[in-house]
């Protein structure tokens, strides 16, 4: 017959620790009073037991974040020994246990989902079934992790979002804020709208959206010769080109990695941007030699109701694409597709300032079309150069810095890590695929340090919303 392993938990909820001569619980203890630890023993055969040592030879510690420690002593309560003061909340900390004088030393690791737990309400425990006198070897004890399609919620007063941008203030900041704003992937898509069916399709009804607004605009600028209007126009076909290296991504990385691409085709969304980002360019080059010919021969534009009906069917367009996008991304919890939605109220506004070309057109005054035909122009150049920027800095596996520093952050939320040594992150796609590696003490246990391992990968999911794999080391 085989020898049948101890449970991994206690009848009070607490984890089982093995100890020289048998097994202690550690449990809280809070059914009506404050929470204090309670150790129960048992013998070799799981069968409780009176204390093995006295109260004055037991002590416990617990360790926070930031290596907040705090001690404890115990005294006799019936059959169990019971700590002298009560346990602080949230009771999510690394415990040390020292028996016999602390000839004999035990660990475990407590977390728990929520601070609220009731009486009876057992805490998640890792703990370790051997003794408690060996460490580690020099090696690393590793954790790899994947991507998982589920709501993390950060656990305290930190903004754990992807990451802001800044455009200054006064006019010019007023100017790009508006008419610059961010096409970054990144900024684009989270793990909420990649997950859902809904943000997928809205996605690709975007883009027809848009598609349809700006080829309507290209007929009218045809027939009117409207260089304001043509820049809009870009600026349309831009703003729905920007979506087809998600659709592209969505659809390769749902084939999945296997041999020849172990890390699945998330780079193929570098490679669309990356061809998107040149025909941007060209077009705005384009849009700015045909608005610099007007400025230099100035010549009537015809046809002005139709440019004026093309300037609100461009903001008609955005403004149903923004409403469409901000309702779902309310449904499914999307903070990216609402800001989407939110940048293309602005691009409506954007066709709306058509509206000064023909009204300077009317008035007498051909010149005010060419001149709001380069200021989109300027608009356009402003998507290009973030669009660059984001889609370079990919290519060459670049990792925006407070995205770093929220990787280097979040381990120090775990209860038992001491420092962070290495940290590396890489685009792949829209997701950060990273490396970390933690210094832990060198007396714990392989158990403990494991747990502290999966405990980290669980912190940096709330703190970083594109995290996709990350192998998490643990080392002395």
């Amino acid at each position: 017959m085989h020898p049948v392993s101890p449970p991994s938990h206690g009848v009070h909820g607490g984890p089982l620790l093995k100890h020289f001569s048998g097994y202690v619980e550690l449990a809280v203890f809070e059914s009506g009073v404050p929470p204090r630890f309670q150790l129960h023993f048992l013998d070799e055969e799981m069968r409780p037991i009176a204390p093995p040592f006295r109260a004055d030879a037991v002590t416990a510690e617990t360790v926070r974040p930031g290596d907040v420690r705090q001690s404890f002593l115990f005294h006799l309560q019936g059959d169990t020994l019971e700590s002298s003061s009560n346990i602080p909340e949230p009771h999510e900390f690394l415990a040390y246990l020292n028996l016999d004088g602390g000839r004999e030393r035990l660990a475990t690791l407590f977390t728990e989902e929520g601070h609220d737990h009731g009486p009876g309400q057992v805490m998640e425990t890792h703990d370790d079934h051997d003794d408690g006198h060996h460490g580690h070897d020099d090696h690393d004890h590793g954790h790899h992790g994947r991507d998982n399609d589920h709501n993390h919620h950060a656990h305290d007063d930190h903004d754990h979002g992807h990451h802001s941008h800044h455009h200054g203030g006064g006019v010019w900041g007023w100017f790009r804020e508006t008419f610059a704003h961010s096409h970054d992937v990144a900024d684009k898509v989270d793990s909420v709208m990649e997950s859902s069916e809904k943000g997928i399709r809205v996605l690709k009804i975007s883009l027809v959206g848009l598609g349809i607004t700006a080829l309507i605009q290209a007929l009218v600028v045809f027939y009117s010769g409207s260089v304001a209007l043509m820049a809009d126009t870009i600026h349309n076909f831009a703003d729905a080109a920007t979506s087809l290296p998600l659709w592209v991504a969505f659809a390769l990385t749902r084939r999945g990695a296997n041999r020849r691409f172990t890390y699945g085709y998330g780079k193929t969304e570098d490679v669309a941007g990356v061809i998107i980002v040149g025909v941007i360019f060209f077009s705005a080059c384009v849009a700015g030699y045909e608005a610099f010919l007007k400025l230099l021969h100035p010549t009537p534009m015809t046809h002005l109701d139709w440019v004026l009906l093309a300037s609100v069917v461009g903001f008609v367009g955005n403004e149903a694409v923004a409403v469409y996008r901000i309702r779902v991304g309310r449904e499914i919890g999307s903070a990216a597709l609402i800001a989407d939605g939110q940048h293309s109220r602005v691009d409506g506004f954007t066709s709306l300032s058509v509206l000064i070309g023909v009204l300077g057109t009317w008035l007498g005054y051909p010149l005010v079309d060419p001149m709001v035909g380069i200021g989109i122009t300027i608009a356009i150049l402003f998507i290009v150069k973030d669009a660059a920027r984001s889609v370079w800095l990919r290519l060459v596996d670049g990792i925006e810095p407070e995205i770093l520093d929220q990787i280097t952050h979040a381990p120090m939320h775990v209860p038992g890590v001491k420092a962070v040594q290495v940290v590396r992150a890489r685009w792949v796609g829209h997701k950060v695929y990273s490396d970390v590696a933690v210094t832990v003490d060198a007396q714990l246990p392989m158990h403990v340090a494991d747990a502290i391992s999966r405990a980290v990968e669980k912190s940096l999911r709330e703190h970083i919303r594109l995290l996709g794999d990350v192998v998490v080391r643990v080392t002395l």
